[in-house]
């Protein structure tokens, strides 16, 4: 074992280091020098892995796993002008699969459009004490190895150092992580809710058909903002976070402390072994690319909703499924430039931009807003929530179905449907962090700053709504966003601030995401050619537009649900991975 005295955690103080610049940079493209070798003054060959290591190599003792397969032995190469580093079979059945899936929906629509929500509606029904059970077990694992002698472990040995500052790290994963879902639900599911607990349980039949969270608060609207905030909270909280931390930490451990490729499978190496090289390893890497799209798919699809609208309604532009269409497109070809300008100059720099324009806002709607509400409200509102997520988390015994079916499983399966693309992007950026750094920071601040983020913004639109303006409430659910901005001053730049931050975040996402599922498809490698990326940007565009034009939202919701439930049972084989993989390598520094 190496006596090397281990090197402090975190970035040095003070202005960033060219040495701190150079990092970043290898991080986010991949593109490590080999262990051993100089690091090269001339530009690197052209061949995208040659010369460099796809990952960089353990930083001080580490409980490598020996194995004789190299990353990208099973590829089918190509250069030349459209050059290509695909993973056999894994690129050839993701692609069929979901090129097929997009002719069948465009060319029948209206037949595919009833199947959709019958689908969503089934799945949700049937097996949300299923995707409730899978959220809790994955909250107890994290808040378990936070505190348990675990929590030590750093990603990529203990001499590594983090590859970024604090602040771009935040930025990254938080875009990443659910930028145009809270700008699409900040303001309509805290009101929803407070809304339906208002009316307060109705029964017809002997069933109960509210959409009420737990028991309601009839006609008392202290009680339904609590019940409606905690709701809220408990979909943007602990949960969906949890979730992203565990694909990200398995897939973390697995690559930067044991050597394996930054793949899904990976992780399975403790059940399968040798095994995850050949067809179990192909059915999980399938799995993790169709639940990859199919999730991005919906965010994408309620992203062209929203900016669509919100044209509209800034603009006078036509409302229109050609519009949305048109829109998606543009953003498409506007994700694939991002792509070719490489990700340090694009994903990183949009990221940072949106939380910009994302902090600006959270400020302007808490700086002229009902501000002592939103202040006070921040700190009542998690008391809500930990007086409430109990409640809301038991999957048993409860009569509010609807809350449950349409908005519980639903966020579930699409949280889980996202975290194998979350989860690879977080693992890149948080090689250096140890498991319990990673775990408070991945899991609690996020969280706070959704909580922060739907207190000001649908804590404004109760406030509104309990003084007599029902607007928010008639409007559409991709407008209500737009319709409490007015009601605030400066409506028409803040509008066009949302508008702006729906855009980004949906250039981010498919940016990220390509980048993700080309890993995996590209069999761990990290720098496979640029075209391959361009090619899932499009993918993911044509998807998204395939599924407006196939039913709307239900469709989008549907194919969310339908791919998150396989990927829960991979990441529950997950959990028991992880633990494996940290206890044998907490076995190794003893």
């Amino acid at each position: 074992m190496s006596q090397t005295p281990p090197k402090p955690p975190g970035p040095p103080e003070g202005p960033q280091s060219a040495r701190d610049r150079r990092r970043e940079e290898e991080a986010l493209s991949g593109r490590y020098p080999a262990a051993g070798k100089p690091k090269p003054v001339a530009p690197p060959p052209p061949l995208p892995d040659e010369g460099v290591e796809p990952l960089p190599e353990p930083e001080g003792p580490t409980q490598i796993i020996e194995t004789d397969y190299t990353i990208g032995q099973d590829n089918i190469e190509r250069t030349g002008r459209v050059p290509y580093d695909i993973h056999n079979p894994v690129f050839g059945i993701s692609a069929a699969a979901v090129l097929i899936f997009t002719v069948v929906t465009l060319l029948f629509p209206t037949q595919l459009e009833p199947i959709f929500g019958g689908l969503r509606d089934g799945l949700t029904a049937n097996l949300d004490w299923f995707f409730m059970l899978a959220g809790n077990i994955f909250v107890l694992l994290c808040l378990g190895l936070i505190v348990s002698p675990l929590g030590s472990i750093r990603l990529g040995g203990p001499d590594a150092t983090p590859d970024f500052a604090l602040s771009g790290w935040f930025a990254m994963l938080f875009a990443a992580g659910m930028g145009i879902g809270l700008m699409f639900y900040g303001v309509s599911e805290p009101l929803g809710h407070f809304e339906a607990a208002l009316g307060g349980a109705v029964m017809e039949d002997g069933i109960r058909t509210d959409w009420a969270p737990l028991g309601g608060a009839l006609d008392d609207p202290e009680a339904a903002r609590r019940i409606g905030m905690a709701a809220t909270i408990f979909h943007w909280g602990l949960h969906p976070w949890a979730i992203y931390a565990v694909v990200a930490l398995a897939l973390g451990l697995f690559a930067y402390n044991k050597g394996l490729p930054l793949t899904l499978r990976s992780v399975f190496y403790p059940i399968f072994g040798e095994r995850i090289w050949g067809w179990p390893g192909h059915i999980i890497d399938i799995l993790a690319v169709l639940a990859t799209i199919f999730g991005l798919a919906t965010s994408l699809g309620l992203g062209a909703e929203q900016a669509t609208a919100g044209l509209a309604y800034l603009f006078g532009f036509q409302n229109t499924d050609t519009t949305k269409v048109i829109l998606i497109v543009g953003i498409t070809i506007v994700a694939g430039a991002s792509v070719i300008l490489g990700v340090e100059k694009g994903v990183k720099r949009l990221s940072e931009l949106n939380m910009v324009l994302a902090i600006l806002l959270l400020a302007f709607v808490i700086m002229v807003g009902p501000t002592l509400a939103i202040l006070t409200g921040f700190f009542s509102n998690l008391g809500a929530y930990a007086s409430e997520v109990i409640p809301l988390s038991n999957p048993f015994g409860r009569t509010d179905d609807n809350f449950r079916h349409g908005w519980t499983a639903f966020y579930w399966a699409w949280w889980i449907s996202w975290s194998p693309f979350v989860g690879m992007f977080i693992a890149r950026v948080s090689r250096g962090r140890t498991v319990r750094q990673f775990l408070i920071a991945v899991l609690i601040v996020p969280s706070l700053i959704s909580v922060l983020w739907m207190t000001a913004l649908g804590g404004t639109a109760i406030d509104i709504t309990i003084g007599g303006f029902t607007g928010i409430l008639d409007a559409p659910l991709e407008l209500e966003l737009f319709t409490m901005l007015e009601q605030l001053p400066l409506t028409a730049i803040t509008s066009f601030v949302g508008i702006v931050l729906v855009i980004v975040f949906f250039i981010t996402s498919s940016d990220s995401g390509s980048l993700v599922i080309d890993t995996i498809v590209a069999g761990g490698k990290v720098n496979a050619p640029v075209p391959q990326r361009i090619f899932w940007v499009g993918v993911e565009g044509l998807v998204a537009i395939a599924l407006l034009l196939g039913g709307g939202l239900a469709a989008l919701q549907a194919m969310a649900v339908s791919t998150g439930f396989p990927f829960t049972i991979v990441l529950l084989g997950a959990c028991y991975a992880l633990v494996k993989g940290l206890i044998a390598e907490r076995r190794e520094l003893a």
